[in-house]
C-alpha cells in the first residue's frame, strides 16, 4: 500500500516529463518466463523505430513444457509509442487459451484512454480520464530515459488493458548480475504497485505483492529482469538472448 503521505495527494507526485536518456536501439530479444524457479513461458520481442516520430513493440508468447499441458496460452501484443514525449498511442493483445480467445484494443489520448476486451461475440468498452498514463511498453521507454541515480524515486500511472495503477519505482542500488543471456552490470529497482479507484483513490492490489526489476547499467538499459511477488508465489521473467539491429554509432 502507498505511503500516507503519497495515498492523500498521489497525483502531485507522478514523475510527469521524459528524461534525456539516449533511446533504446532496435533489438530482438528473447524472454523465458517462469514461476518458483521453473521455466513456465518463453515470449520474443522485437522492438523498432518504423518511422521518425513511433516506437513500435511486437511480442509474441506461449505456455511450454507441463505448464502448457495444464495451461494452454498462446498470444501477440504490439503498442505503438510516440518517439518524442514516449507516451503510448495505441496497443492491441490477442490470447489464445484451449477454450476461449481474448482481444484487448488500447487507444490513449492526452486526456486518458479507451480499451475494449472482446470475448467470442461480446465487447465490453471502457473510457478511464487521467492525462499522462502509460502502457508496458511505454512505461519502461518512460523509466529508462530518467537519471535513475541512487534512491531514486519515480511514481508513473500504466494503463496495461482494463484498469489504472500507481506504479512507484525506486532505485535501490547497482549490482552485478548473472542471467540466461550473460553477466551485466545492472541498476536495481524496487516496484510497488497500487490499484486507482473510479474515483482516484489508490487501492491495494490485491494480487501484486512486490516487485523487483534489474536493467542493464549501460548505454542500453535493456531489461534484464523481473521477480514479483503474487498470490501464488514468485514469478519472474529474464533475457535469454538480444540481438540489436543497429550498430553502435
Amino acid at each position: 500500500m502507498a505511503s500516507t503521505g503519497v495515498a492523500a495527494d498521489w497525483q502531485s507526485t507522478i514523475t510527469k516529463d521524459p528524461g534525456t536518456f539516449a533511446p533504446l536501439r532496435p533489438l530482438q530479444a528473447t524472454y523465458a518466463f517462469g514461476w518458483s524457479g521453473f521455466s513456465a513461458a518463453t515470449g520474443e520481442v522485437h522492438f523498432t523505430k518504423p518511422s521518425e516520430d513511433h516506437f513500435q513493440l511486437d511480442a509474441t508468447g506461449r505456455t511450454i513444457g507441463l505448464a502448457r499441458a495444464l495451461w494452454k496460452l498462446d498470444a501477440t501484443h504490439y503498442a505503438l509509442a510516440d518517439a518524442e514525449t514516449l507516451r503510448p498511442i495505441e496497443t492491441r493483445q490477442v490470447e489464445t487459451y484451449r477454450w476461449k480467445k481474448l482481444i484487448t484494443h488500447v487507444t490513449f489520448k492526452s486526456s486518458g484512454v479507451k480499451s475494449e476486451r472482446t470475448e467470442g461475440a461480446t465487447t465490453k468498452s471502457r473510457d478511464f480520464d487521467f492525462p499522462g498514463l502509460l502502457d508496458l511498453h511505454s512505461a519502461m521507454l518512460f523509466l529508462r530515459s530518467q537519471p535513475l541515480k541512487e534512491r531514486g524515486i519515480y511514481r508513473i500511472v500504466v494503463y496495461p488493458a482494463s484498469s489504472a495503477y500507481l506504479a512507484t519505482i525506486t532505485v535501490t542500488g547497482r549490482e552485478k548480475v548473472s542471467i540466461r543471456a550473460g553477466n551485466y552490470k545492472a541498476i536495481k529497482l524496487d516496484l510497488k504497485l497500487n490499484k486507482i479507484g473510479k474515483d482516484l483513490e489508490l487501492e491495494p492490489h490485491r494480487k501484486f505483492r512486490h516487485g523487483t526489476i534489474w536493467i542493464s547499467d549501460d548505454a542500453d538499459r535493456i531489461l534484464l529482469r523481473i521477480e514479483a511477488q503474487i498470490f501464488v508465489g514468485t514469478v519472474f521473467v529474464e533475457l535469454q538472448s538480444i540481438r540489436y539491429e543497429d550498430p553502435k554509432s
